[in-house]
């Protein structure tokens, strides 16, 4: 099981390439599906839940061309089944996302019920209730979701909660369907919308995107199209937050920083010294002070940063607060931190990090994805060299984790 070497304290110098958006390419390859004509994607990450969404496809008879070049070409015309099984799904919750496209298309679907991060309950219920809203006959067999239907009806669907999948599903399944349907409290997030603008490409008639409320009138057809997704926010998050560690001079390229817009906010009020630009960020040294945030769904402060937050509030002058409210168990890279010599108090939902605070190199183990970037971001900081192992979860979210690193002066080595 492959490990990464960092020895430190480093400051990170020079220029990094932001690869396209992992949370934007996962629902746009599951909605090829829809489509019986050909897509072409361009610059699909390299990374391990790609890879799982690819042999998911396949496995339902998609024939997919030119995968880790530049334009990769999908070919959904003969589906040959309709069941996404268990040994790919339990991996990744975004293995869920098949659900809408099959149903929508083929009227059925057998899908496992999903695995992921172990990171608290993310319950489908917001999926599974409103597809039956839209005339889903559901059934959960055997730790399956087993899904049918006459034809899909457009439908009022009002969520419980800004459930980003769940949106993205009921996009999906709406796109085919018959008359309109109303997602009210939809998701915000920028890969809602990237999905929204791919389905638009590929023929659908979507309106509202960027608000709480989406409305979707079904057609019967869709066409061939060619698609770029937009540049990942929590992979530039990450290398904002290791360069402020740091100290370091960093410019971020291919990034619209408005998707970044509460965690630039953030920093900048603690005192980072940080230059935007239409498709760039420049991190510069700073000086921070005492960091006090509360996650939200977007537009507020992203939990997936939450943790790459905690690591570098180590480092900054002060005690800083940090309040988890969208996953119950989203502080698992803390007793690791701690391991480094982070001094982190957990007060049910908070961590209360001592700022300031010399960190030293241990072993330590990754836990989830966003977990495993808090380490790389602690161990850039500390004193000697560190073994982070199980970067297995790294290797899901980010796409050349140790290349992109040694380009901006980090001794970092991957041993197998």
């Amino acid at each position: 099981m492959d490990k990464l070497r960092i020895t430190g304290p480093s400051r990170l110098m020079g220029e990094v390439q932001i690869s396209k958006a992992k949370n934007a390419y996962l629902p746009i390859l599951t909605a090829v599906l829809l489509n019986p004509n050909g897509i072409t994607l361009r610059e699909i990450p390299n990374l391990r839940d790609i890879d799982t969404v690819f042999r998911l496809l396949e496995n339902l008879g998609v024939k997919i061309d030119g995968k880790g070049q530049t334009e990769t070409y999908f070919n959904p015309a003969n589906i040959s089944s309709l069941e996404a099984t268990y040994d790919l799904v339990k991996t990744m919750r975004a293995s869920i996302l098949v659900l809408g496209p099959l149903l929508a298309r083929f009227k059925k679907a057998k899908v496992s019920l999903p695995g992921g991060c172990a990171i608290g309950a993310r319950p489908i219920d917001i999926h599974l209730v409103n597809l039956e809203k839209m005339g889903a006959k559901i059934d959960l067999t055997g730790g399956y979701v087993e899904a049918s239907t006459t034809g899909l009806k457009g439908a009022k669907l009002v969520l419980s909660f800004p459930s980003v999948g769940a949106t993205e599903n009921l996009m999906m399944a709406a796109v085919l369907a018959d008359g309109e349907t109303v997602i009210e409290n939809a998701a915000l997030e920028p890969e809602i919308d990237d999905l929204g603008n791919f389905l638009i490409a590929m023929g659908a008639n979507i309106v509202g995107l960027g608000t709480k409320i989406i409305r979707i009138t079904g057609v019967k057809n869709l066409h061939p199209t060619t698609y770029t997704a937009i540049g990942d926010r929590i992979e530039a998050a990450t290398y904002l937050m290791a360069a402020l560690a740091g100290e370091g001079d960093v410019f971020i390229r291919g990034i619209d920083p408005v998707f970044l817009e509460s965690v630039i906010s953030l920093l900048v009020d603690a005192g980072a010294n940080l230059e935007t630009g239409p498709d760039w960020i420049h991190v510069m040294p700073s000086s921070l002070k005492a960091i006090k945030i509360d996650t939200a769904p977007f537009p507020g402060f992203p939990t997936d940063v939450q943790a790459q937050l905690i690591a570098l509030c180590t480092q900054i002058h002060g005690t800083s607060i940090i309040t988890e409210h969208i996953f119950e168990n989203r502080f698992m890279h803390v007793p690791e931190l701690c391991r480094l010599g982070a001094r982190i108090e957990l007060k049910g939902n908070s961590a209360i990090i001592e700022g300031s605070t010399p960190l030293v190199a241990a072993p330590v183990m990754c836990t989830d994805l966003r977990a495993s970037a808090a380490l790389i971001i602690a161990a850039i900081a500390a004193q000697g060299t560190t073994d982070i192992q199980r970067v297995y979860h790294l290797d899901r979210g980010y796409e050349n984790l140790d290349g992109k690193l040694r380009a901006l002066g980090v001794k970092v080595v991957r041993i197998s």
